[in-house]
């Protein structure tokens, strides 16, 4: 009889398996691997509609100066500043917080003007931009709550007829933008330019 050299003996009474200390471990380490993982697709879910919501408020500001520009651009009579009338041009080479002047298809002899003004933050009340359509009787604000403009100015030049300077307006604005129910804010200075259309050379 020829023995297996080199082989240990196996006890096949009892089926070899996990102890209980091992299943304790393994259940332990499944456990702690799931919470980490869930917690962390919890943050990105919850980063991902702080993050939408940071994008609607700063597509709004898009949206308003866009459409501040466009009409700008299509409107003349450009009048800079809360002092003088506002039916005549008058530029204002050093800035200033409104601006009027008459829209596309508009008549002068009548007040309606577009204005648009800013409102400087007071205490905890945010800064932001005001439109009015009939000349400065009544107004509209047409910027988000979420939004709070720090500082704004309007810069015109070339108003003055036949001066060789075709009417341009320069829009800055500074400020902060952070999203409903949020701590995310983001900071944000934005430049623009609109000059008019109608050739005045």
């Amino acid at each position: 009889m020829i023995k297996d050299m080199g082989r240990k003996k196996t006890n096949n009474k009892y089926p070899r398996g996990f102890t209980i200390i091992e299943m304790m471990v393994a259940v332990a380490l499944f456990a702690v691997v799931m919470v980490v993982s869930a917690g962390a697709l919890l943050s990105l879910a919850s980063a991902n509609r702080k993050a939408q919501a940071l994008q609607s408020v700063m597509n709004n500001l898009n949206t308003t100066l866009d459409s501040m520009v466009r009409s700008m651009r299509e409107g003349s009579t450009y009048h800079c500043g809360i002092s003088g009338a506002a039916t005549l041009p008058q530029d204002c080479a050093a800035g200033d917080i409104q601006i009027a002047f008459e829209p596309h298809g508009g008549d002068p002899a009548t007040s309606d003007q577009r204005v648009y003004s800013f409102v400087a933050p007071v205490g905890a009340a945010s800064g932001y931009i005001q439109r009015s359509l009939d000349g400065g009787s009544t107004w509209a604000r047409v910027t988000a709550p979420e939004i709070s403009i720090v500082d704004m100015k309007f810069y015109v030049v070339g108003t003055t007829p036949k001066d060789a300077v075709q009417p341009k307006v320069v829009i800055e604005l500074k400020g902060t933008a952070g999203g409903a129910n949020t701590r995310i804010t983001t900071t944000f200075h934005i430049q623009a330019t609109a000059v008019q259309r109608v050739l005045d050379l």
